[in-house]
């Protein structure tokens, strides 16, 4: 897959995967990282993958940049599952990457915003090793009700980000909150935020990021000096 990169310093040694949304590519949050408190972290890889070209139902057939199709406005109901599976193999295969760059699943986080955030939910759910943590940005869990079957162990204590805008009209703030219900029920530690704005990224949203990307990864990287001999 095509991808732009950003490095926060000289050799990295974590990676953030960062997944657009719908119709957008993997410049949309690439500024971002230069908005982000990153300090007392080493180097992060900051990876941004263009969605492939689909046509896509509920624009009418209109080709664009997306992770799956969208077949109706009730997500629940109507799901891509095709696409969606298609879509994880895509991001297994973008986390194998840092992987032979050098960077360990311990110290890697997905990250996405709206589809990218299902895609993150998705694959990260069911990666069989630990990664250091899932960051779902106006998004939701797709296939819930696969979840609990498909789900690997290996990523059952990894800390999931879920933050949502109360104005969405996209992805409506009670899908969201029902993703999150649902995974708490599952055992897993999700850290909820919620802010008074719609389908977007606000500066308080950002500065949670920053606090909370600062804890998992300096989590992972205190274990890993830990288990050096």
């Amino acid at each position: 897959m095509d991808t732009i990169e950003v490095v926060t310093g000289p050799d990295p040694t974590a990676s953030v995967i960062w997944l657009h949304g719908l119709g957008a590519d993997g410049h949309d949050f690439v500024p971002i990282v230069h908005e982000l408190d990153l300090a007392g972290l080493p180097g992060v890889r900051f990876v941004f993958p263009h969605a492939p070209e689909v046509p896509v139902t509920i624009n009418g057939g209109m080709v664009m940049r997306a992770w799956y199709d969208i077949l109706g406005v009730d997500l629940a109901r109507r799901e891509d599952e095709v696409g969606l599976r298609r879509s994880r193999q895509r991001i297994e295969e973008l986390i194998a990457a840092e992987n032979a760059r050098g960077i360990a699943d311990s110290r890697i986080v997905l990250a996405g915003f709206s589809q990218g955030a299902a895609m993150t939910l998705l694959t990260g759910l069911r990666h069989a090793d630990a990664l250091a943590g899932l960051m779902c940005l106006s998004g939701y869990l797709p296939l819930a009700a696969h979840t609990e079957a498909e789900r690997h162990t290996a990523n059952a204590k990894t800390p999931i980000f879920m933050a949502h805008g109360q104005l969405d009209p996209v992805i409506p703030i009670a899908r969201a909150l029902d993703s999150a219900r649902a995974l708490t029920a599952l055992g897993y530690a999700v850290e909820w935020h919620d802010y008074r704005m719609p389908h977007s990224v606000c500066p308080e949203e950002v500065a949670d990021i920053s606090g909370w990307l600062r804890k998992v990864l300096s989590a992972q990287e205190a274990h890993a000096a830990d288990s050096r001999p």
